[in-house]
């Protein structure tokens, strides 16, 4: 049962806004890209990104895991990409090099997940949360399987209070998603240890774009034009070519070169000007 009005607003594929009720879409907002490659790659393709085929996608999502209700599930161990910001946390969790990563979860709101399985679970399956609504189940299902809820009452998101619960229940290397400059740099300024993943950046301004590369390890490129200028000017390393990572500092780098080493992928290193770009990026960049 929720605790209030059953809404959750999602800014999914191309930035679309979603807003789902009682386990149903109920409107979908325009997207600000037309073609991503990684949206061709998922579990219900999305070959084109229009209104139509977001809504299929969201609805098939709703379907095959419970998302925006209350059977949500929480645990997955199947990897979507080799550099996602998910599966570069749950390799950072596997080799010791973090405790847990406070992530935001439909049903629930801002999460401590210490489990590669949760992390997985529930970040790897949830395009940007904006406001969720709040279900015991969800809670009691994470809870179950060692994670943490910051807030019981409201579902709310708030990742700067997520990292000082984290701390307060013991954690001390911990990683955090941050879509926003804002929070990022408060996370930064005041738990400057926490290791800082910015997410879902498509659309940023270039001024938002410089502040959220200033204070993170590591940067998502999503669709940002501004990103890839700015991220990629900047990296130790790049990770990918489509949908590129960037490690901004030393700890980044390690984390991305330690997943490399211990990895049985092939894998191209050369000493290059990044950002390295491809033929297959989204399109447009924003």
């Amino acid at each position: 049962m929720a605790d209030h009005a059953d809404e959750h607003i999602i800014e999914a594929i191309g930035r679309c806004r979603v807003v789902v009720q009682n386990g149903k879409v109920v409107s979908v907002g325009d997207p600000i890209i037309a073609d991503c490659p990684l949206a061709k790659r998922f579990a219900f393709p999305v070959p084109e990104i229009t209104k139509e085929a977001v809504k299929e996608n969201i609805e098939h999502r709703i379907q095959a895991f419970g998302m925006c209700t209350p059977a949500r599930e929480v645990l997955d161990t199947r990897p979507f990409v080799g550099f996602g910001a998910s599966e570069l946390i749950i390799f950072g969790i596997q080799a010791g090099l973090i405790d847990a990563a406070v992530i935001a979860c439909d049903g629930a709101g801002t999460v401590i997940a210490p489990t590669p399985a949760l992390v997985q679970g529930i970040g790897g399956r949830m395009s940007g949360l904006v406001r969720t609504t709040l279900y015991h189940d969800v809670i009691k299902r994470i809870e179950q399987n060692g994670g943490y809820v910051l807030d019981h009452t409201a579902g709310r998101i708030d990742q700067l209070a997520g990292v000082v619960l984290a701390r307060e229940e013991g954690f001390a290397r911990i990683a955090v998603t941050v879509a926003d400059p804002g929070t990022a740099e408060a996370i930064r300024k005041i738990h400057p240890d926490t290791f800082v993943v910015a997410v879902h950046v498509s659309g940023l301004t270039h001024d938002e774009a410089r502040r959220l590369v200033a204070a993170s390890d590591l940067v998502t490129a999503c669709a940002s034009k501004p990103i890839r200028e700015i991220a990629g000017a900047k990296a130790l390393v790049q990770a990918g070519i489509s949908i590129p990572v960037f490690a901004m500092t030393p700890r980044g780098k390690n984390l991305i070169i330690e997943k490399i080493r211990q990895g049985n992928e092939p894998v191209l290193i050369k000493p290059t000007r990044l950002p390295v770009t491809g033929d297959k990026e989204p399109t447009p960049l924003v």
